[in-house]
């Protein structure tokens, strides 16, 4: 039979259960975009612009148990347009399929429009790229590009369809289905035993969890509470253990994390690190220090002994390998109740919030107040998304993700503009939950028009803009060393305009005593269908214990002469004004 490329994509995507495509129609995936608007089961997004549809295809991934997000863009400007998308899921494990037409490859003519090598481009951001040139390629090329995609540690993967292969019918045979992998293999008995010895030899074991330990909450906290280990997470793994189990202690371990955790982990002699890298933001920019007992679970053996060496490396899927680890435990009996340290836990915590709640925001709104009101009204399962600023790190500080939640954050290549559109994409997977997405004012203004496709798929989810006027972690960055702000000063902006235009709901936020009136309005608009957008006078003179510690633990690290000359030029500066 004879088919042209674009139905036998749309024909793959409906196999491999793709629910949502989000990109921009062009004159090389017209034919494509006429396949999707056929199909019962794959439903194309229109969206603003190529980096949001990036996003939106990174929430459906981050927020789905039973498919993947994927971009239908057309080439070059689209692809790059998109790039900071791809290169955000690449660094951050997500898996997505990158669908983008071609040039012409039937006329022999060079300066084509579009014309460049879009597999150049995408090699540093995905983890494979294919160019298919034959009609008998498109299925079993896609089908490979979704294997890629979705084993060992999950990323993008780029499928070029060229114009001429979607325009024109070309011979195929036998269609093949898609047949999910086989089950993975147990991890090795040996290493399990060993590790088991690790932990169980230790006087005081702690548990690291990333985003690769999310599907495993069950078997990390039964090994927590036989280990009697205090738990702390990475900020793409905040909700891969409840903030309220007595045993949790909070973002990371290092200088740069709350007193919970840092007093929690002192004198920690072993260590079960759960599907993290040891990257530089959970570790506050290197600083933490981890005991050589080191036993590190992740499904890519390339991250062991990257930054910390692992006394056992176990390669293998998290559940898998925690589910025969917990077994192992088990059978060797586990440690007696620490009250104690569970008593210190909660002590520190309290004193944190306290510690919060005396600042004074001089009539804004005081972060731990709007963050304590805000997990009183959310339900436990729903689903959180943060930007990359400020507002991330209170959030990890300061908002407790319970058992059931979601959380979906850019930690490594950390994309600024990622909320707005990565909510929507969330909110498409998880149409019964509520979705919210916590984005400072600088990240908002990149990708607020997205709000559109929200409203347009009338979506609810609600947009809490932490307005300050600032970049602030990085304003708060230059002020200590160089007692001035340039370019982190944002022009004004009518937030309310921006709703406006993009058909949502506004609630302005302008004082503490609006924080639970406003949150609460806005679930109720947001349960009608509606974006909504809640404008926060946000108070930020407060900084948080991560922009803190990760200040003196780099400035810590800097040569002698570095030191003096940093130290001597902010003292100058603070002198003089």
């Amino acid at each position: 039979m004879k088919k042209t490329a674009a139905w036998l994509a749309v024909y793959a995507m409906e196999q491999l259960g793709i629910k949502f495509t989000f990109g921009i129609p062009g004159v090389h995936n017209t034919e494509l975009y006429d396949e999707l608007n056929n199909s019962k089961t794959v439903t194309p997004i229109l969206v603003t612009h190529e980096g949001g549809a990036a996003f939106m295809a990174d929430g459906v991934s981050r927020a789905s148990t039973d498919t993947i997000g994927a971009l239908a863009i057309v080439p070059a400007a689209g692809l790059t347009h998109a790039s900071s998308g791809i290169g955000e899921a690449f660094l951050d494990g997500i898996p997505m399929l990158v669908f983008t037409g071609g040039i012409r490859t039937d006329t022999g003519k060079r300066f084509q429009l579009h014309e460049i090598d879009q597999l150049e481009i995408a090699k540093p951001i995905t983890k494979a790229a294919f160019r298919i040139l034959r009609h008998e390629d498109v299925v079993s090329t896609i089908f490979e590009a979704y294997r890629i995609a979705t084993s060992g540690e999950p990323g993008p993967v780029l499928i070029e369809l060229p114009v001429n292969l979607q325009l024109f019918p070309g011979e195929v045979g036998e269609l093949p289905r898609w047949m999910p992998p086989s089950a993975l293999a147990a991890p090795d008995p040996d290493l399990i035993r060993r590790a088991a010895d690790v932990l169980l030899g230790a006087k005081k074991t702690g548990l690291f969890v990333g985003w690769g330990a999310r599907m495993a909450i069950e078997e990390i906290t039964a090994i927590a509470e036989l280990l009697q280990a205090p738990v702390s997470t990475t900020l793409q793994g905040l909700a891969s253990f409840p903030a309220d189990h007595p045993l949790h202690v909070g973002f990371g371990f290092s200088p740069s994390a709350v007193p919970a955790a840092r007093n929690a982990f002192q004198q920690c002699d072993a260590m079960l690190a759960v599907g993290t890298h040891f990257g530089e933001i959970p570790t506050g920019s290197f600083s933490a220090v981890v005991p050589p007992a080191l036993v590190h679970v992740d499904i890519n053996p390339d991250v062991f002994n990257a930054n910390y060496p692992a006394h056992v490396a176990i390669a293998g899927d998290a559940k898998a390998v925690l589910s025969a680890l917990l077994a192992e435990l088990r059978s060797r009996g586990g440690r007696p109740v620490n009250s104690e340290l569970q008593t210190q836990i909660a002590r520190d915590k309290r004193a944190y919030r306290e510690e919060w709640y005396a600042h004074d925001s001089k009539g804004r709104v005081n972060p731990a107040r709007f963050f304590d009101e805000l997990r009183r009204q959310m339900p436990d399962d729903a689903v959180t998304v943060l930007d990359d600023g400020n507002h991330t790190f209170l959030t990890a500080e300061l908002f407790g993700l319970h058992r059931g939640a979601r959380l979906l954050t850019p930690t490594d290549f950390n994309a600024m503009g990622y909320a707005v559109p990565a909510a929507i994409g969330a909110k498409l997977a998880q149409p019964e939950k509520e979705v919210f997405a916590i984005v400072g004012d600088g990240c908002f203004m990149m990708t607020c028009m997205e709000i559109v496709t929200a409203a347009a798929n009338g979506l609810g989810v609600i947009y809490f803009i932490f307005h300050d006027g600032e970049l602030s972690q990085i304003a708060q960055a230059q002020e200590i060393p160089y007692n001035r702000k340039p370019c982190t000063v944002l022009p004004g902006v009518n937030i309310e305009g921006i709703a406006m235009a993009t058909g949502a709901a506004y609630i302005d936020m302008p004082n503490q005593s609006r924080i639970a009136p406003a949150i609460s309005e806005a679930r109720r608009l947001a349960q009608e269908g509606r974006p909504v957008i809640v404008d926060i006078a946000i108070d930020y003179t407060k900084r948080t214990a991560f922009t803190s510690g990760t200040a003196k633990s780099t400035f810590k690290r800097f040569p002698l002469s570095q030191r003096v000359r940093f130290a001597g030029r902010a003292l100058l500066r603070k002198v003089t004004g």
